[in-house]
């Protein structure tokens, strides 16, 4: 079974599937910055729900962002020491990019960068990028995309739909990795994705610290 974890924005999601990708359940909430409380719980009763426990774990995998410091942080975390303690190999999936995968009506993926900035994924892009919010509305238009509801109202975008999908995505990509090479990421180097430095930070010898 694979644990999948997608708290990239502020609405995050949890999923479990089969080696094969098969999907066993799955959940996505309005989080509301509330990911370091919620996700540990919330995957506790989802896999109460399945009627499946932690030790069929055979991977887990974890959407690295770009997207929020706090929510990536906490769920990257999460799935690091689980990784560790059931020994099972870790494996991270760009989050924008498993979003629009979620949702393939959608044309755009869009999370939060800042106060006045967003990292935007259009489908079909090869990586995001990070736009302002006065350049936001002329690139999406009125065309549907994937953000959290709290990004949606901030950004006035008229027709968003939340990523409560993603990790259902997330975990099957895991998969597709998995049946080709049986392999994960490093447990020690997978870390979120952020593309710009998060503030506060310097960099130092050619890594943020």
């Amino acid at each position: 079974m694979i644990i999948a974890l997608e708290s990239a924005s502020s609405d995050p999601s949890l999923a479990l599937a089969e080696r094969d990708g098969s999907l066993l359940a799955s959940d996505g909430w309005e989080g509301e910055g509330r990911q370091a409380s919620e996700l540990l719980p919330h995957l506790l009763v989802l896999l109460a729900s399945a009627g499946r426990e932690l030790a069929e774990t055979s991977a887990i995998a974890v959407g690295i962002g770009p997207g929020s410091f706090t929510g990536l942080r906490v769920s990257m975390s999460l799935a690091k020491g689980l990784a560790l303690a059931l020994e099972v190999p870790l494996l991270g999936v760009p989050s924008l990019d498993a979003w629009l995968a979620a949702e393939p009506d959608a044309r755009a993926a869009v999370a939060r960068a800042g106060a006045q900035d967003a990292f935007v994924l259009m489908r079909g892009g090869a990586v995001p990028r990070i736009v302002a919010a006065a350049e936001l509305a002329s690139l999406v238009g009125s065309s549907l995309v994937v953000a959290a509801s709290e990004v949606a109202a901030a950004f006035a975008l008229p027709s968003a739909i939340s990523p409560r999908r993603g990790a259902e995505a997330v975990a099957l990509r895991a998969s597709r990795r998995l049946i080709e090479d049986a392999g994960g990421d490093d447990l020690e180097r997978l870390e979120p994705w952020y593309l710009r430095a998060p503030r506060g930070t310097v960099p130092a010898g050619g890594e943020v610290r």
